[in-house]
């Protein structure tokens, strides 16, 4: 029996028909011929740098890009000869292939399309610097663009289109040379406002979910910086610094085109705004399938605030989209690059100290782990010191980490540490906590039915309260208390003042370089156990004491005495504020 297959009915499966209805997202048009990688190659800026423009046309026309490798022949009306003849072409293609850690051949090979047909960003990698300033305050609508420059013409040759410098070129002659981003124009301002633009929301994720992704994103590049960021729904839109919005093909009034789903999945524009392709499958961090929005939304960002592509494994600003864990940080790259643009963060903090963790790793060995603490009004880091940064996500507020103690302006930290002794205090006022590790909250009464909070000077006769700082010498078995210009020493073993104290702070810690010592008002005394050193804080700098390493390799230098001031920025790295929008997520 012979069986006819012809068209019939579609069959279906869901209530609304919506198993058979066509799919409404376009298909992006991948890389497969020289023609096509042609234009990927100039329109990414790898012929010739790209300047990134934001501009439409007054009649809405559709501008055609002149690239790089054709405008001669446009010029001339001479036929372009075949791409694999072309040098232009080859010494492009040439420099993808480097800097994409690919075989260099000049040919354009499987691995080279492959490696084009990558989801990527739409900012070029490469563009040329444009002598701007900082815009002005915006009174422009996302939907308005600014005037159209076009530039002289051939009678006959499509128009070049002009686009905003997003940032400034990195020079291809320097491939694989890390790159710590260029010095450009940056926002002067310290605190930037962003908004969603209410036309332009995804189709795919929640209202919600998408202005949580993004105030994670934002958040996450002022944990490494000096710039505060702040979701502004209210506001005139000609005052909000960053709009975000999604859009399909043509979009939000925007000069670039969406070329759909699988190859561009978004777009920056220099201290402007920042469109995300719909077509694209994004989805929320908690989600391992499909474009996270989170990765995608970090890295237009850093476009905005004046970082270029970075051609380095592990940096959020690499051009293509690198499928991993939702669990994602900033590299080492990305933020000394930030931190190029805008500097560092810097003190001053109310305490530092270290704290002592006994941790047990798999083989139930157990290893003693020091990680340092920077108290700051009610916040607090927790800086790794074996990864030379702090934790992620910090900080957080001082009462959801330290139960029972003040919730803000700590004078001192000290940790008592001896053969009998193991004891830890935290002071504000004339009053002192001691903190139970056991239990991760200070005592309410200890075994020795003393209650808290006591008194300095109950606790510590001869010592006035309040103080300014504190710390702990295992050497002396001594407390040190820094009270204005003066130093007062405890003995913790018989537990009263050392005789012939208070000193000046300048005679017990003398200078080792004429004036350049902290003198009054420390902020903080602290005892690194991981540099086997004293450090003493004011302001935005710190004075190291001079060791007994030191004295062994130069006896000249005095006891105690303190090497030249150096800025906190240059010994701990990325303590930075976060704006109380983004601090409790």
């Amino acid at each position: 029996m012979m069986f006819r297959f012809v068209n019939s009915e579609k069959l279906f499966h869901m209530r609304d028909h919506s198993d058979i209805e066509p799919s409404n997202i376009q298909q992006a048009q991948l890389v497969t011929d020289f023609v096509s990688a042609q234009l990927f190659l100039s329109k990414y800026g790898w012929a010739e740098n790209v300047m990134w423009e934001d501009t439409n046309t007054k009649d809405n026309e559709h501008l055609q890009d002149i690239h790089p490798m054709e405008e001669a022949t446009a010029n001339s009306g001479k036929r372009s000869p075949e791409p694999t003849k072309n040098p232009h072409f080859i010494e492009a293609l040439k420099k993808f292939q480097k800097l994409n850690n690919l075989k260099v051949t000049g040919r354009l090979d499987d691995a080279t399309i492959t490696a084009m047909n990558r989801p990527r960003c739409g900012v070029p990698d490469n563009q040329v610097l444009k002598n701007i300033q900082e815009r002005p305050s915006k009174t422009e609508n996302m939907s308005k663009t600014n005037s159209t420059k076009i530039t002289n013409q051939v009678d006959g040759a499509p128009k070049k289109r002009s686009k905003r410098f997003l940032d400034q070129i990195m020079f291809l002659d320097k491939y694989k040379k890390e790159q710590e981003a260029p010095r450009g124009k940056v926002f002067s301002k310290k605190l930037l406002k962003w908004r969603m633009i209410g036309e332009g929301y995804s189709s795919q994720l929640s209202v919600t979910e998408q202005r949580y992704v993004f105030r994670i994103a934002f958040r996450m590049w002022s944990e490494v910086m000096p710039l505060d960021f702040e979701e502004d729904n209210t506001s005139p839109l000609s005052q909000v610094d960053i709009k975000l919005g999604f859009g399909r093909g043509r979009h939000l009034g925007c000069s670039r085109e969406f070329d759909g789903s699988g190859q561009e999945f978004a777009h920056a524009w220099f201290l402007g705004d920042i469109h995300f392709d719909d077509d694209e499958h994004f989805t929320a961090p908690s989600n391992d399938n499909g474009i996270s929005l989170l990765k995608v939304a970090v890295h237009e960002i850093g476009h905005v605030l004046g970082l270029s592509h970075i051609h380095r494994t592990g940096s959020i600003m690499q051009p293509n989209y690198i499928p991993q864990e939702s669990g994602f940080e900033l590299d080492w790259s990305d933020r000394k690059a930030i931190q190029n643009l805008y500097g560092s963060c810097e003190g001053p903090f109310d305490t530092v100290f270290d704290f002592v963790r006994k941790e047990r790793n798999q083989y139930g060995e157990t290893t003693v782990r020091y990680n340092t603490y920077f108290f700051r009004n009610g916040w607090y880091w927790m800086y790794e010191n074996r990864n030379n940064r702090t934790r992620y996500g910090d900080p957080i507020t001082i009462s959801s980490g330290w139960h029972g103690i003040p919730a803000e302006k700590i004078d001192a930290f000290v940790h008592v540490w001896t053969w009998t002794k193991d004891i830890y205090y935290f002071f504000k006022g004339t009053l002192y906590w001691r903190y139970d590790t056991e239990n991760d909250k200070a005592f309410s009464e200890d075994s020795q039915g003393k209650t808290y909070p006591r008194l300095i000077s109950q606790g510590f006769p001869g010592i006035p309260g309040p103080i300014d700082a504190a710390y702990f010498d295992r050497r002396t078995q001594r407390i040190y208390f820094f009270k204005d210009s003066q130093v007062f020493a405890f003995d913790v073993n018989r537990n009263h003042a050392v005789p012939n104290f208070p000193k000046k702070i300048v005679d017990v810690f003398p200078a080792v370089a004429r004036n350049n010592h902290p003198g009054t008002n420390l902020d903080a005394a602290y005892y690194s156990y991981s540099h086997k050193a004293l450090f003493l804080f004011k302001g935005k700098h710190f004075w190291r004491a001079v060791s007994d390493q030191d004295r062994q390799t130069n006896p000249a230098l005095p006891l105690n005495a303190l090497f030249p001031q150096q800025a906190i920025s240059e010994q701990w790295f990325d303590i930075c504020n976060v704006h109380s929008s983004l601090l409790k997520l």
